[in-house]
């Protein structure tokens, strides 16, 4: 028989890991404080002291993020929540209350992503910056947020795939999971005389993922070719991963009516539509290049 697990316990039993009190919540002077907000705080100071920094080494004014930065962090927020209910809409649909109830979860970051952008963009209208200028250095705070964020996933034990013995294969006690969150297969794979689910840690893979494309993106800042390439690479960049890594998700928001996840399409449009514009920017810029050098001869 295998050993049972304690409510509170996390294991990664092929690491030799194995974490006894990994809370949900504390509390401090008798506020309870969900570990997941936290972390989520500070994946966003964190998003923020990277754009300051990444803004002055770009030669960029950081007043600009002091000035957008309580705008994009609220609308980001919203749009992660509204992003989440539309496509998970039977979770509400019996009562709406708990749509305003983001304690346990529920927040979908290409929502948060795409409210993001949005802001920035309008924000830079007003203020008559070059938005690509200042999504090139934006970028790289928000995927820093992501990495650090996702591990409000593990503290809240969701944002898992399937069952897995790989090295990196995670053990949560049934009871603290939620039940939309066990598939039939992952439920198939549960050994009798036991009280968790082995599985795969998609918030670790998304995490390790985002943090190499932080550093792919820092060290081409110099590099790139235009305004706005640093953005095509992390909507490419984070596409490529999150494609993968949604497709094994247990928790994924399908389209309506269909059986394909809505964030696994998007990552793949986000992919190619990448690709497709720097390649058409370059050759364009590659042509003005060369009538340049005709003009001059």
């Amino acid at each position: 028989m295998q050993e049972m697990m304690g409510r509170m316990e996390i294991a990664f039993p092929n690491l030799g890991i194995y974490l006894e009190h990994v809370p949900k919540s504390f509390e401090i002077f008798g506020i309870t404080i969900a570990l997941y907000g936290m972390i989520i705080a500070v994946g966003v100071m964190a998003g923020l002291f990277m754009v300051l920094h990444t803004a002055k080494v770009n030669g960029q004014n950081p007043e600009l993020w002091w000035d957008v930065f309580v705008w994009e962090v609220l609308f980001s927020v919203l749009g992660a929540r509204i992003y989440y209910v539309i496509f998970n809409f039977d979770l509400y649909r019996n009562n709406l209350s708990k749509i305003f109830s983001i304690r346990e979860g529920g927040l979908a970051i290409y929502g948060a992503v795409i409210a993001a952008l949005l802001t920035l963009f309008l924000f830079s209208k007003k203020r008559n910056v070059s938005f690509f200028q200042m999504a090139d250095v934006g970028v790289t705070g928000l995927i820093l947020g992501q990495a650090i964020g996702r591990w409000g996933n593990f503290a809240n034990r969701e944002v898992f795939g399937g069952y897995t013995d790989n090295l990196f294969a995670m053990r949560i006690p049934i009871d603290m999971v939620r039940s939309q969150d066990i598939t039939e297969s992952l439920a198939a794979h549960i050994l009798e005389g036991t009280n968790y689910i082995q599985v795969h840690p998609t918030f670790l893979y998304e995490s390790l993922w985002n943090l190499g494309i932080l550093a792919i993106m820092l060290l081409y800042q110099k590099h790139k070719k235009f305004h706005g390439e640093v953005l095509l690479i992390y909507i490419g960049g984070y596409g490529l991963g999150r494609a993968w890594i949604e497709h094994i998700r247990t928790d994924r928001l399908f389209i309506p009516g269909t059986t394909l996840a809505v964030s696994e399409v998007l990552a793949i449009i986000c992919i190619v539509a990448a690709v497709s514009i720097d390649i058409i920017v370059r050759v364009q810029l590659k042509k003005k290049a060369v009538q340049s050098i005709e003009q001059t001869k």
